[in-house]
């Protein structure tokens, strides 16, 4: 279970990965896929990071497909200091 969803029990549907997540406001625990930029590392993502872009790192679960029928990630963890 990710912050109150559970996800589908099969495995290999989601994972758990690092990534560089476009986000305007870090309100939600979820974004859309194509947000969502998965990288090899934590260093990787942090390296990629620009929050002057609204680039954060954060470590992700997914993709899932929610019940509209899109694809998301669920935030497990926003990596850089400045969370908000």
């Amino acid at each position: 279970m990710v912050q109150g969803y559970r996800l589908d029990p099969d495995g290999r549907v989601a994972d758990e990965r690092f990534a560089v997540v476009y986000a305007p406001k870090r309100v939600r625990d979820r974004v859309p896929e194509g947000n969502v930029r998965v990288v090899e590392s934590e260093d990787a993502a942090r390296a990629a990071a620009d929050p002057a872009k609204k680039l954060f790192p954060a470590q992700v679960v997914g993709p899932a497909r929610s019940s509209e029928g899109v694809s998301v990630y669920y935030i497990v963890s926003w990596l850089d200091v400045d969370a908000g």
